[in-house]
C-alpha cells in the first residue's frame, strides 16, 4: 500500500510541475533529494551497526535473557500469553530495548521476529492475540530513553542543539504507551467494559 502511496505522491508532483512550466526544477529536486537521502542513510549506518552489534553481544552474552527475568513481574502483566515463555520475553525485551534507545530502524527485525514467537504461542490461530496486540501498541509508541536517530538526524542537518528534543521525546513516548497498554487492556476485557463505559459505546466496541 504505501509502494502505491508514494508513488502516486510522486507522480502528482511531477503532473502539477508540467502544468506549471516548472518541470525542470522538480526533476533538478528529486536528484538532489535522492543523493541526500543516500547521505544521510550512510551518516546513520554507523549508528545503527553500533547499536544493533551491541545487542546481538548482549543476546549471545546472556543478558537479555537476564533482563528478561528480572522483567517477568512487569511483562507478566504486559504479556499473559508469553509469560512462561523465554523465546517470546527475550524477543520481546530486545525489540523493546532497542526501542528504548531510539533505534527505530534495528528494532525492526527485532520486533518481526517477537512477533514471530508471538504467533507461535498463538497456535496457528489467524486472529491476533493480546499479547501481539499489546506488543504492536508497545512497539508502535516507544518509549524513549535515548532518542538516537532523530539526534543523528538533527545534527546531520546542521541543528545546533540536536539533543534540545529529549524531554519532549519522553513525554510523548510515555503519554502514548501509557494510553496504548489502557485501551488494549480495555479491549481485550481486563477492564470491564461495564465498569469504563457507557451503554452506547459498550456496544459499539462489542461490534
Amino acid at each position: 500500500m504505501l509502494n502505491y502511496i508514494w508513488a502516486g505522491m510522486l507522480a502528482a508532483g511531477f503532473l502539477i510541475g508540467m502544468i506549471n512550466g516548472r518541470l525542470e526544477e522538480v526533476t533538478q529536486a528529486a536528484f538532489s533529494s535522492a543523493g541526500r537521502a543516500v547521505e544521510l542513510s550512510i551518516g546513520l549506518l554507523g549508528i545503527l551497526c553500533l547499536w544493533s552489534g551491541l545487542m546481538k553481544i548482549a543476546e549471545k552474552g546472556g543478558l537479555i535473557r537476564l533482563v528478561a527475568r528480572l522483567a517477568k513481574p512487569l511483562l507478566k502483566l504486559l504479556f499473559p500469553q508469553a509469560a512462561h515463555d523465554a523465546g517470546a520475553l527475550g524477543s520481546i525485551v530486545m525489540n523493546l530495548s532497542a526501542n528504548f534507545l531510539g533505534l527505530g530502524n534495528a528494532a525492526t527485525p527485532l520486533g518481526i521476529k517477537a512477533m514471530n514467537e508471538l504467533q507461535r504461542l498463538n497456535r496457528g490461530d489467524d486472529s491476533a492475540s493480546d499479547s501481539m496486540c499489546m506488543f504492536l501498541v508497545l512497539n508502535t509508541s516507544a518509549i524513549q530513553l535515548i532518542p538516537a536517530t532523530v539526534i543523528a538526524i538533527r545534527a546531520d542537518a546542521g541543528s545546533a542543539a540536536p539533543a534540545e528534543i529529549t524531554v519532549c521525546v519522553w513525554i510523548a513516548s510515555i503519554c502514548a504507551s501509557l494510553s496504548g497498554i489502557i485501551l488494549v487492556k480495555l479491549l481485550s476485557g481486563t477492564i470491564p467494559l461495564k465498569k469504563r463505559l457507557p451503554g452506547r459505546t459498550r456496544k459499539l466496541v462489542r461490534k
